[in-house]
């Protein structure tokens, strides 16, 4: 068991199953409702986790609404029998976030909203005050260390340490709450982000999808592959990835930058022409966004996550665990929770091509029996500890503990 697990179960009150939570709210039967306010269903892993909470709460028995400024994961909520209402909650305008306390108020005591659960900064300082009005309960969900350079920042973001309930992504972020905000350790849950297991399962991937994907990025049969998932932003450490690239003097491999540069176009321009500089125009290629990660993952002998500063969590790393893909990441934030040093990955010195290196080297040198001890191993780090199966289940189990609270007070 990982920190993170450890505290969140050393947290967590398990009043009674998640299973059952819901459908004995009250003596009138009446469904238990939890709405979630973020500022848009874009992408992302809160839109991902939101998604998956608000499905397991139907699941349960209990009836989920979303608020957000809308976006084309909309239509998942409605798959999994959720409702979304839409609203401008995404604005940091201080009329439109007064204007939205009031809107927000309305649809809880127009749907009978139990629980409010705020997950991102702007739409948390609207719904905070709305709950507070209504006298709905109010859980957060802390998701980044946020910038908080200085006072403004740390009371703007101090919003989300406001939830009776205040629910850490990992040991990592509850530490960084308790150290900035002064959150008591009885309000933290530390519970991680969750692995879908039904979309990432090595037995599902077919051949056809990974055919399809090298010959769409140009990989050769047989060439080893090393890939950096993750946006084209200079925090992901895609400069001292295509650093250490260079260092192993290998020209039989390829090295994938997947993710979009999301606008950043002199940043791109940037790492393109490093990887003219260290001679690796055949070897490293940014491919842009990716829609078949799953697939990704496989066709990929190596995964890096190579951020110079700490991931609030990571969800890269427990992704490719999934897919019993080894793992080199750097050795601090989130991924000192999720990667097992040695066994299923290898912990690195952020910024340090050197190091970075020399574990990528470690993973293409494994021979076939050495391959499958890391594979079994990280599959079974996932399932035990990373299911999105395991991060519902704490979830509800949260919202149990707080109505259980107010009815324990009738």
């Amino acid at each position: 068991m990982t920190n993170g697990q450890k505290d969140a179960a050393d947290n967590t009150t398990n009043i009674t199953s998640s299973e059952s939570l819901f459908a004995e709210y009250d003596s009138d039967s009446r469904l238990a409702t939890v709405l979630q306010v973020l500022p848009a269903l874009v992408t992302g892993g809160v839109e991902r986790g939101t998604v998956e909470v608000a499905g397991a709460i139907q699941a349960a028995g209990g009836r989920a609404i979303v608020v957000s400024n809308g976006g084309p994961m909309v239509h998942e909520l409605d798959r999994v029998g959720a409702e979304h209402i839409e609203l401008p909650v995404h604005s940091k305008n201080p009329l439109v976030m007064r204007a939205n306390i009031d809107k927000l108020a309305e649809i809880i005591q127009r749907e009978h909203v139990d629980i409010v659960h705020a997950r991102s900064r702007a739409p948390a300082w609207s719904a905070f005050y709305a709950a507070k009005k209504t006298n709905a309960h109010f859980v957060t969900t802390f998701h980044g260390t946020y910038s908080h350079d200085n006072a403004f920042k740390r009371r703007y973001n101090k919003i989300m340490t406001a939830g009776e309930k205040v629910i850490a992504i990992s040991s990592f972020i509850a530490g960084h709450m308790r150290k900035i905000y002064g959150v008591p350790n009885e309000n933290i849950r530390v519970i991680s982000r969750g692995v879908d297991m039904s979309r990432f399962d090595p037995d599902i991937i077919s051949a056809e999808r990974l055919v399809a994907l090298a010959g769409k990025w140009r990989v050769p049969d047989g060439a080893p592959v090393v890939m950096l998932p993750g946006r084209l932003t200079r925090w992901k450490g895609q400069i001292t990835f295509i650093e250490a690239i260079a260092l192993l003097g290998r020209k039989d491999i390829r090295a994938l930058l997947v993710g979009s540069d999301q606008g950043r176009e002199a940043y791109r321009r940037e790492l393109e022409t490093l990887i003219g500089e260290r001679g690796l125009n055949d070897v490293v290629r940014i491919v842009d966004h990716c829609d078949d990660m799953a697939a990704a993952y496989m066709l990929t002998d190596i995964v890096v996550s190579a951020s110079t500063d700490p991931e609030a969590f990571g969800r890269v790393a427990i992704e490719a665990q999934s897919l019993g893909r080894p793992v080199v990441a750097t050795n601090h934030g989130g991924a000192k929770e999720t990667v097992v040093d040695g066994k299923t990955g290898w912990l690195v010195p952020p910024g340090e091509a050197s190091a970075m290196a020399d574990a990528i080297r470690k993973g293409l040198d494994l021979d076939d029996k050495a391959r499958e001890a890391f594979s079994s191993r990280a599959i079974k780090n996932v399932h035990d500890n990373f299911s999105k199966e395991t991060m519902c289940a704490k979830t509800l189990d949260v919202y149990n503990e707080v109505l259980h609270q107010e009815l324990a007070g009738k």
